[in-house]
């Protein structure tokens, strides 16, 4: 295997389906590989192929792990709260409201714009395999959950994140508030994801949906609601919401998975992405970031009148390297 150019990988084929000859050329995950061919920037032989098609063995490969820049995306100065940083990635401390990348009526105000925002400012990169429209995005939260997201800088460091996420070796703690009881005070929910059939903009456990499976514990009750920590062991779109909705237990504030409104008025979903453990991609040494509780999810927890004293929530926003 030889590098071509800065970010361009060349080699020999192995026999079997092209997702997991470009995967194993490139060192990167097999999802990462699909993107890539879709993308036309993984060729066989010099032309582009489906992630399914079949090799014989020694064909040749290039993949090019870099992209251009979209020129449609904007720079914006975005203040962007940091829990971590070194040179290689940063953790931002997402607020409720920041769209993750730009999409169909949000061209603008997002992540991804403040990120290039910062980026220009400071003169850093930004990773760029992961395509041109999510530069150094290596996951997403959505749109009104808050909390912590890991964002790269370069795509050495990408690439090892999204192999991390791939290989479900990121520990990932959410806390939610959810109307009802919790039927245990631990508990493993598996259920098949997919599109809601009835509801094209949600998401709901379905026959023939994809294998997803969240653990909870919980951490307080009072009020009608209780407060879960909830660990994603897979990560499906709006996967706790719809694994929650599903056991009865709607995230307060979630008006679309049947929440209603939260304790104090609250109108934004109740979730926040609270913990993160992964290893640092320049040393591979083990990194926990953490974010406590925006003020109005704090509030709603006090509007509820719940005793939170034992829950250990995280105070304030910072990573520590774990020896």
């Amino acid at each position: 295997m030889t590098a071509a150019a800065e970010r361009t990988i060349e080699g020999s084929a192995q026999a079997g389906r092209v997702d997991l000859a470009v995967a194993a050329i490139a060192g990167i995950s097999r999802a990462h590989a699909q993107r890539l061919i879709g993308d036309g920037r993984a060729l066989v032989d010099g032309r582009q192929r489906r992630s399914s098609d079949r090799l014989v063995g020694g064909e040749r490969l290039t993949v090019e792990l870099s992209a251009p820049a979209d020129p449609a995306l904007v720079p914006e100065s975005i203040p962007l709260s940091i829990a971590y940083e070194d040179s290689d990635m940063l953790i931002v401390d997402k607020p409720a409201g920041l769209v993750v990348h730009p999409s169909a009526g949000h061209g603008a105000g997002t992540l991804v714009n403040a990120l290039l925002g910062r980026a220009r400012d400071l003169g850093q990169p930004l990773g760029s395999i992961a395509g041109v429209g999510r530069p150094g995005i290596v996951h997403r939260l959505d749109k009104e959950t808050s909390g912590l997201i890991v964002v790269a800088k370069t795509d050495a460091a990408q690439a090892s994140l999204m192999r991390q996420f791939g290989e479900r070796t990121v520990e990932k703690a959410y806390l939610a508030l959810v109307r009802g009881e919790a039927p245990s005070p631990r508990g493993r929910i598996e259920a098949p994801v997919g599109r809601d059939p009835r509801d094209r903009q949600r998401m709901a456990v379905i026959a023939g949906g994809r294998d997803a499976t969240t653990e909870y514990e919980s951490l307080a009750a009072g009020g009608g609601y209780t407060l879960l920590e909830l660990h994603p062991l897979t990560g499906r779109t709006h996967q706790i919401r719809a694994h929650l909705a599903y056991l009865d237990l709607p995230i307060a504030g979630d008006l679309r998975y049947g929440g209603g409104e939260g304790p104090g008025g609250l109108r934004r979903q109740f979730l926040h992405a609270a913990r993160l453990g992964l290893e640092r991609p320049a040393d591979q040494l083990r990194l926990r970031a953490w974010s406590e509780l925006p003020p109005e999810l704090a509030q709603s927890l006090e509007a509820a009148g719940m005793d939170t004293s034992r829950a250990r929530l995280p105070s304030g926003v910072g990573a520590e390297v774990v020896e």
